[in-house]
């Protein structure tokens, strides 16, 4: 009845607690006088032992000992076992004074008898609580398969991801080793589970059916992690992570927040290390603007900048809904002046209105149509936001003294093969120009795809493989650099701060991928096998897209900088007037024009712009 799935009833376990006290109290004397009672003593035992149940279950009572779910006894629950027997014997200890001074020189109960009794009767009750709850998991484990886990990290995470699989009753979780990488604790055994070195984890999985492992360590190098996520898939085993202690909830890790590894982990590079007193010193106390702030690159860069105490946040997007949800989490870690404003860039009197109102000291300039296809089709809406709305910002933060605008750009603006990349070259060419002739330092930062940013692959492969598939990708061949919104955004920062202006700042990507590998691991890491679970389907390049994505234009060259991440490209210079005169034709082409009219415009302005996979291609002839 104490084994099955039902809670045992109260009244059972308080009945076995009165048994175990008065047990405790037959064994303390049969200890005391070596198993051979004075007649003395037996006399007055029947008394004494009446005395000490009802204290005991007096105690029991007020200190509902017995209301616990036994199966789930943790340590509260023995310590609060142990304090109900401690104020029970302190009870008869203090009866013993009461005895001996008004009763003449006689103790009720014998001290040693109090003491062996206390001892006795806390290490019963604790002891059948454990057995009881180490049978019941038992039996539970019976009734389910066996699952190996390993855990990488013998350390404090380690430990507590091992009890934390202990105490889940659902699945008979059996953690056959630990991993570190700590010589000293090698060989070692923690909790009863052998601590082996990384070198012996193939033999582990070659020789074991390790169904996951956990990893424990906060701190993981990223070539390190990568090829351990390697080695599991070719083993079909799972790999989670443990979140940071700080997320841990009440001190105690869930077996709920053990999460699945995913594919932005895996991209990660080492930990950026920032100028953070340079950051500091061009931002705190000072007026921010921040366009396209609602999306995935403006709202991390809003993220980034709370940390330095801007005097105020000039927030704006046109995406009402992403703008909203934004402005629900910046309260939660902002304790400056913030303002969100819905606007369209392109709206000059707006923005107009905007400048004059708060006077912003520095500009984040992140709001663009990026979507290459969408473009494609819609040059004209290219046109109006990704250059006349810079424009309007630029000239803006010139005529309202901005000290720095930094303008957020993209790989897709060299040698442009679509009508996105296109604009936003044509961008950055205004934004350099204006620094040559204005007080205003003009910074561009240009990088590339950006993991989980909106209009990344990703996304779009997690939500396919969720659905079942198929998961679509445009060519075999297709190749991306990546970087993480985080460490993308760290790089604009120390960019903005560091930057004299006039400079085209170009982020160390890194190596670039394969899209058809990207998704292959996803895949992987999502449990399911590639052909027989999932396919892969090839739809073509989209118009606009390239094979492959460069950082620097033909006849560009890269300048390293003070920061290992981050380069300078070496850009030919263009006349204020003449970028002037070329954008106030093309955005008059808007209105009355023909596509084809303003891509040939685009195409003028920008000589290394060749369309691929585009109708526009013709024009290249």
């Amino acid at each position: 009845m104490l084994l099955t799935r039902e809670n045992t009833p109260r009244w059972l376990i308080f009945v076995i607690d009165i048994v175990i006290a008065v047990s405790a109290v037959f064994l303390a004397y049969m200890l005391r006088f070596n198993f051979a009672i004075p007649a003395s003593e037996l006399r007055q035992l029947p008394q004494v032992v009446v005395y000490m149940t009802l204290v005991r279950a007096a105690s029991f009572i007020i200190a509902r000992s017995y209301a616990g779910i036994i199966r789930y006894t943790s340590t509260g629950d023995a310590l609060r076992v142990f304090g109900t027997v401690l104020v029970g014997s302190i009870t008869f200890a203090i009866t013993n004074l009461v005895t001996y001074y008004f009763l003449g020189n006689y103790f009720l109960i014998p001290f040693s008898i109090i003491i062996i009794d206390f001892l006795a009767t806390s290490f019963g009750m604790i002891t059948f609580r454990l057995i009881v709850k180490l049978a019941f998991l038992e039996i539970q484990h019976h009734e389910n398969e066996k699952v190996n886990v390993v855990i990488y990290g013998a350390g404090e995470a380690g430990i507590t991801a091992k009890r934390t699989f202990d105490r889940d009753a659902g699945t008979k979780y059996n953690v056959l080793a630990f991993i570190d990488d700590h010589k000293s604790k090698q060989g070692k055994k923690l909790e009863g589970v052998d601590i082996f070195s990384p070198a012996k984890l193939d033999n582990l999985l070659a020789t074991n059916s390790v169904a996951q492992i956990v990893l424990a360590i906060m701190h993981f190098d990223p070539v390190k992690k990568q090829e351990l996520v390697d080695k599991c898939l070719a083993y079909n085993t799972r790999v989670l992570t443990v979140p940071p202690m700080i997320r841990w909830i009440n001190g105690e890790l869930s077996f709920n927040q053990l999460k699945k590894i995913n594919i932005e982990d895996l991209l990660e590079r080492d930990e950026i290390k920032l100028d953070e007193k340079r950051i500091a010193q061009e931002i705190t106390g000072k007026a921010i603007l921040v366009s396209g702030a609602a999306g995935s690159i403006g709202s991390e860069i809003v993220r980034q900048i709370a940390r330095f105490a801007p005097r105020q946040l000039i927030l704006i997007d046109q995406a009402e809904t992403p703008l909203h949800y934004l402005e629900l989490e910046t309260l939660e870690y902002n304790h400056g002046s913030v303002e969100f404003i819905l606007c369209d860039i392109a709206n000059e009197a707006r923005m107009r209105r905007i400048f004059e109102t708060f006077r912003p000291d520095m500009v984040y300039h992140a709001a663009a149509y990026k979507h290459v296809p969408m473009m494609e089709s819609n040059p004209a809406e290219a046109v109006l936001t990704n250059i006349r709305g810079t424009r309007i910002i630029a000239d803006l933060a010139v005529e309202y003294d901005v000290k720095k605008f930094i303008m957020i750009s993209t790989d897709k603006a060299v040698n442009p093969t679509n009508v996105m990349g296109a604009s936003k070259r044509i961008a950055e060419i205004y934004t350099q120009a204006l620094d040559k002739v204005k007080n205003t330092r003009f910074i561009t930062t240009r990088f590339g795809n950006v993991l989980g940013s909106n209009g990344s692959v990703i996304p779009l492969f997690r939500s396919q493989i969720e659905k079942g598939g198929p998961v679509t990708i445009t060519h075999p061949e297709v190749t991306r650099f990546f970087m993480t919104i985080p460490e993308a955004c760290q790089l604009v920062l120390e960019a903005g701060a560091c930057g004299k202006g006039g400079e085209i700042f170009i982020f160390d990507m890194g190596k670039s991928v394969k899209i058809i590998d990207l998704a292959k691991k996803m895949i992987q890491l999502s449990g399911l096998i590639l052909g027989k679970d999932i396919q892969i389907k090839f739809t073509g390049l989209r118009p606009g897209e390239k094979l492959y994505e460069e950082l620097l234009n033909v006849g560009e060259d890269a300048i390293p900088t003070h920061h290992p991440l981050i380069l300078t490209a070496k850009v030919r210079e263009f006349s204020l007037e003449e970028i002037k005169n070329d954008i106030d034709e093309l955005t008059a082409m808007v209105p009355t024009r023909s596509n084809f009219d303003i891509i040939r415009k685009m195409k003028q302005m920008v000589p290394e712009y060749k369309s691929q996979n585009s109708v526009y291609e013709k024009l290249d002839l």
